[in-house]
């Protein structure tokens, strides 16, 4: 009784220290922002309370917000449809042992550790009206007409900054899954294979059930990274041309740093943490049943 006692001690002791910094750096800012919501402020005057009117105005007047709302949707659909599909199939390849394995796993994850200011500007470069690579090759081979500033045009630029969003991360999702199919054990797939299983069945009913809780993970990752995703489209449009490339932390670094809007801000920032905290509640649900019935196997 007394080393288990001891035992659960030393968990506090060592689990303690992390939970007080999580707390000091995450849930007292959260809430602190929740309550600046409350109010208008510019960040330095005096506080006006304003009740729940900057909540309401982020869904039934601002439209800005609004359009920043759906493209960070389109983007988390972006990231499920295509970005989370191509991950698989290329760690499903290498896991099964291609030549130069450990040359492509490497490769892969260079775009993850790039900074995405570097990103930018290498999309930048390519999708650039005057000197642009994807120009450049729709003139080399007779497509000219097709050819125009895409950064410029509100309805390309949009998409301009999601290709690069989906193709910088892949690595990272190629490695996640990568190492979940490695440690699915071969002795399954050789029973499965005596069975007279094809690769097809092998990977629907052996792969994806035992690595439901890898693709779980991943899924969070994906929708909980497009709804905070920042950095990638201020570097390349700030949110324009004409708010057209806006996505919610844009927004709110505007409202925060720009307009003077101190109040309005904190409650889109505190508008994003409940949209990633009821995603990633959706999906463990979603993935529960799964999980239970992988653990069984």
């Amino acid at each position: 009784m007394n080393k288990l006692m001891y035992k659960k001690r030393s968990i506090v002791v060592f689990v303690l220290p992390t939970v007080i910094i999580y707390t000091l750096i995450v849930v007292i800012p959260i809430f602190i922002s929740a309550y600046l919501g409350l109010f208008k402020w510019n960040g330095v005057g005096a506080m006006q309370f304003h009740g729940f009117a900057n909540y309401q105005k982020l869904i039934s007047v601002d439209p800005v917000f609004r359009q920043a709302l759906i493209n960070s949707l389109i983007l988390a659909a972006a990231s499920i449809f295509i970005q989370l599909p191509i991950a698989f199939i290329l760690a499903l390849v290498l896991s099964n042992g291609v030549k130069f394995e450990k040359f492509f796993r490497t490769v892969y994850f260079i775009p993850v550790i790039l900074s995405s200011m570097v990103i930018a500007q290498l999309w930048l470069r390519i999708f650039n009206a005057d000197y642009g690579l994807l120009n450049g090759l729709l003139n080399a081979v007779g497509l000219s007409k097709l050819a125009q500033p895409w950064m410029a045009n509100t309805s390309t630029a949009f998409t301009c900054t999601v290709i690069p969003a989906i193709w910088q991360f892949i690595g990272q999702y190629i490695l996640i899954m990568y190492a979940g199919m490695k440690a699915i054990s071969g002795d399954i797939y050789e029973a499965a294979k005596i069975d007279g299983a094809t690769g097809w069945q092998s990977m629907t009913r052996i792969t994806i059930p035992l690595l439901s809780p890898v693709i779980k993970v991943c899924l969070i990752f994906s929708l909980t990274g497009s709804f905070k995703s920042f950095d990638l489209v201020f570097a390349m449009t700030n949110g324009g041309p004409f708010h057209s490339t806006e996505l919610p932390s844009t927004v709110m670094y505007s409202n925060l740093f720009s307009a003077g809007a101190y109040g309005y801000g904190s409650a889109q920032a505190v508008f994003i943490v409940i949209e990633c905290l009821v995603a990633t509640l959706i999906i463990q649900l979603l993935f529960k049943k799964s999980e239970a019935e992988a653990s069984a196997v």
